[in-house]
C-alpha cells in the first residue's frame, strides 16, 4: 500500500482543520477565577515556589508560616527520614487539594528543578551554610534556619557568596521583624538613647563544649534513615540515635556553639543591629562572674549575660547609653529608662517570637530583590561575633580581631578555630 496521499485527501485535510481551528477559536474558554488572581487567590504568575529542605520541627514551624502566605506554593520537600518527607508531603497535598508535593532524599535534586525559586533550609546545623551556598550556586533565594554557620570562615564565604551570586538571604533571627524589638534597636541605633556605651545579649549558658561522638548503634536501612547524608560536610561517627535527634549536633563546627551560639544568633544579632549592623567587636575577654565582655573598635561594649535581667521572657536584650536605656524581650514589652524615649508612640506588642513577619519581609524581598532584615552581611557579622565570644569562652582567655583581615591578631591557636575540614565530597 501506498503511504502517499492523493492531492484530494490533502486539500480535504486543510479544509477540515481550518474549519476545526475556527470553531475552536470562536468557542468561549472556561478560565478559573484563581488563574486571574480574583476572589483573593493570587495569580500564577504572582506566585513564589517554594521547596523545603531538611523540615522537622522548627522547619515544620516555618512551613506553616510559609503555607499562610498566600503567594507561596509549595512544591517540594527533601529530608533525610523518610516519615518526614512523607508528613510534609501529606501537609502540603492536603493544602492544595492535591497529590502534587514530590519528596527527596537529596537536596540537590530539589535545587536540580528549574520551576522552583526559593528554598526553607532547616536541616540540623551541620549543613545550613553548606546547602544555603549550594541553593544559590543553583539560583535559588533561601531563608535559613540559625545558626547559619558552624565558624568564622564559613561565615565569610556565605556573605561573599551572597553578594556575588545576587541571591536574597534571610537567616532565621526572627526577632529583626518584631515591632518591640526592631523599636528597641532603632533607639540605640538613632542616637535616642545617647552616645551608646554598652548592649547587653543572653547567652543560654556560658559554656563552649567539644562535637558529641556516641557509642554506635545500629544503623536504620538508608531508605528510613540516610545517616550518610545526615552527617553531609560534618566529621563521621558512628549512628546514634541522640546525635540524629539531638538539636545541638555539630551546633559550632570542632566547638559546639551551645549558648553562645544558640541565643547569640539572636541577641548579638539585635546588638549588631542596635550599634548600626557594623563590624563585629575587636576585643573578646574570658568570663568573669557569668559575665563575657567584648569591645567593638568604637569603644561601646557587648557583654554577654546570663543574669541580671527584667523579666521580659527569652532572649532578652539591653541597651544603655548616657542617656538612657532600653530593655526588650520575647514577652513583647519594652521597659525603658524615660516614658519620654516613646515620643507618643504605641509599640505593638507581640509576644511569642512569630516568624511569620519574618517570611513576609523574605517573600517580599524575593519579589523585589531588596535586602531583608536578616540579610547575609548581617547574619556574617553578628555570628563572627557569637564564634569570636566562644573561642575566647574555649581558650579561657582574651582574644583580640582583625575586621579587615579576618583573622585573631598574633594568636595561632584561636586562628585554628576559625575553620574546619568539610568531609568528602562537600565544598563551600
Amino acid at each position: 500500500m501506498s503511504t502517499k496521499s492523493s492531492p484530494l485527501h490533502r486539500r480535504r485535510f486543510i479544509k477540515t482543520g481550518v474549519t476545526a481551528a475556527i470553531a475552536t477559536a470562536m468557542a468561549p474558554t472556561i478560565i478559573p477565577s484563581s488563574a486571574l488572581g480574583r476572589d483573593g487567590a493570587v495569580a500564577p504568575s504572582e506566585r513564589i515556589t517554594v521547596g523545603g529542605i531538611g523540615i522537622g520541627r522548627r522547619g515544620g514551624y516555618d512551613l506553616g508560616c510559609f503555607l499562610q502566605q498566600p503567594d507561596v506554593q509549595f512544591l517540594a520537600v527533601c529530608d533525610v527520614k523518610e516519615k518526614r518527607r512523607l508528613a510534609v508531603k501529606k501537609i502540603a497535598d492536603v493544602k492544595y487539594d492535591n497529590q502534587d508535593c514530590d519528596t527527596y532524599r537529596d537536596f540537590r535534586e530539589l535545587l536540580d528543578r528549574q520551576d522552583i525559586d526559593a528554598v526553607l533550609i532547616a536541616t540540623g546545623p551541620n549543613w545550613h551554610a553548606t546547602a544555603a551556598m549550594t541553593a544559590a550556586k543553583a539560583g535559588k533565594d533561601m531563608y535559613c534556619e540559625k545558626p547559619v554557620t558552624k565558624n568564622i570562615s564559613q561565615s565569610l564565604i556565605l556573605a561573599e557568596t551572597m553578594r556575588r551570586t545576587g541571591r536574597v538571604f534571610q537567616a532565621g533571627t526572627q526577632r529583626r521583624n518584631l515591632p518591640h524589638f526592631a523599636f528597641a534597636c532603632e533607639l540605640a541605633r538613632t542616637g535616642k538613647l545617647g552616645r551608646l556605651k554598652k548592649v547587653f545579649a543572653h547567652p543560654a549558658g556560658m559554656q563552649a563544649m567539644m562535637s558529641g561522638w556516641l557509642p554506635a548503634e545500629t544503623q536504620p536501612d538508608q531508605k528510613d534513615v540516610d545517616w550518610d547524608m545526615y552527617l553531609g560536610p560534618a566529621a563521621w561517627r558512628p549512628f546514634n540515635k541522640k546525635l540524629l535527634d539531638g538539636f545541638n549536633f555539630e551546633k559550632g563546627g570542632g566547638l559546639v556553639g551551645g549558648g553562645v551560639l544558640e541565643w547569640g544568633s539572636h541577641c548579638v544579632d539585635l546588638c549588631q543591629w542596635a550599634v548600626g549592623d557594623c563590624p563585629p567587636p575587636i576585643e573578646y575577654n574570658a568570663p568573669v562572674d557569668g559575665q563575657l565582655v567584648a569591645r567593638y573598635e568604637n569603644g561601646t561594649e557587648l557583654i554577654f549575660r546570663e543574669k541580671g535581667w527584667i523579666p521580659l521572657g527569652s532572649c532578652p536584650v539591653r541597651f544603655e547609653g548616657e542617656e538612657g536605656w532600653v530593655e526588650a524581650g520575647d514577652s513583647g514589652k519594652l521597659v525603658l529608662s524615660s516614658p519620654a524615649l516613646l515620643a507618643g508612640r504605641d509599640v505593638e506588642e507581640i509576644g511569642g517570637y512569630p516568624a511569620t513577619f519574618h517570611v513576609r519581609d523574605f517573600l517580599d524581598c524575593v519579589k523585589t530583590r531588596a535586602l531583608p532584615k536578616g540579610n547575609a552581611d548581617a547574619a556574617c557579622n553578628a555570628h563572627i561575633a557569637c564564634h569570636a565570644a566562644n573561642i575566647a569562652l574555649h581558650l579561657g582567655r582574651q582574644v583580640k580581631y582583625d575586621c579587615n583581615k579576618h583573622v585573631f591578631i598574633n594568636d595561632d591557636q584561636a586562628n585554628r578555630l576559625r575553620s574546619e575540614a568539610l568531609r568528602e565530597p562537600w565544598r563551600l
